[in-house]
């Protein structure tokens, strides 16, 4: 039995099989529709969630499992009763976990406690299974994923975190410009630097985003974390220099352009980028789909 907590549990090959395990879902899902039948999947959401709640229930259905959504947003898991209860009675029925939380010791406890799979579906700490939707949507648009150079661009979140993390075992060169203080987890980065360095590739933390040239990728979220009250607005300052707009594209040289989404449009990315050419903002959003079937299909199946 694995989870899929980080993102570092797996290896570069094991990555690419997902990833072409994805794709050749994508290409032909009627091909994998019994791939889980029989089996369910429960989904744990301590947040809202459009594109994560959507493309993890269909992915259930594609492969003709089903998923139990499970809404814990009045209240963080662990409070009516224990998380290790949640896990050892879930377990009981069905054959993963899913876990949308505010904190990553909560997937940890329920892994240790429960007894089947369990997968992040975004944490305070990680994104992972963005991050493999996210590299697969470069394949597909650059032919290849290994020694490409990706920038990101504001705040260093969950996101950046997968992105550092999936990057250094695929053997991406990762730079992420975020604002003083600002930045990716440092135990991540470090931990990921190391891997990178294997693999070949290089991860860079810079504040000065005029230093940005010679991407095929560039790559933004929210300035704003989901359940951070903090008004936009009163970021934009320190944010504004970071934005997503034409002149950063060019400026940039990426050929194409990704969110992870929502979009806060005008804030971190503009609607000439969002909904030019160059955006691989809806391909990318379409590929969780495929990765959670993939991921299903691995850890489940």
């Amino acid at each position: 039995m694995r989870h899929l907590l980080t993102g570092f549990e797996f290896s570069q090959d094991e990555y690419l099989d997902i990833i072409n395990t994805a794709a050749s879902m994508k290409k032909d899902p009627k091909a994998y529709a019994d791939t889980l039948k029989g089996k369910a999947g429960a989904l744990l959401f301590e947040k809202p969630s459009l594109r994560t709640r959507t493309t993890f229930e269909l992915a259930l259905f594609r492969l003709g499992g089903h998923g139990v959504y499970l809404d814990e947003q009045s209240g963080e898991l662990g409070v009516r009763e224990t998380i290790a209860d949640y896990a050892r009675n879930l377990s009981r029925w069905t054959d993963c976990l899913i876990g949308r939380v505010f904190l990553q010791r909560t997937l940890e406890e329920l892994a240790a406690t429960g007894s089947v799979p369990v997968i992040n579906a975004l944490s305070d700490l990680y994104h992972p299974a963005q991050a493999m939707a996210d590299y697969m949507t470069v394949g597909e648009h650059l032919g290849s994923i290994k020694g490409t150079k990706l920038a990101y661009l504001g705040d260093g979140n969950n996101v950046t975190n997968s992105l550092l993390v999936a990057g250094a075992i695929l053997g991406v060169n990762v730079t992420c410009f975020c604002p003083l203080g600002k930045g990716p987890d440092v135990q991540i980065f470090n931990k990921a630097a190391e891997i990178a360095r294997k693999n070949g590739s290089k991860l860079e933390v810079l504040s000065d985003p005029s230093k940005i040239s010679g991407f095929d990728v560039i790559y933004t979220d929210t300035w704003v974390s989901m359940g951070d009250n903090t008004p936009l607005d009163s970021v934009r300052k320190l944010y504004m220099p970071f934005q997503i707009n034409d002149e950063m594209v060019e400026k940039s040289g990426a050929k194409i352009v990704l969110h992870c989404l929502p979009a806060h449009r005008g804030y971190e990315i503009t609607d000439s980028v969002m909904d030019g050419p160059k955006s691989a903002v809806f391909d990318e959003a379409e590929n969780r789909l495929h990765i959670h079937m993939a991921l299903l299909a691995k850890l489940v199946g």
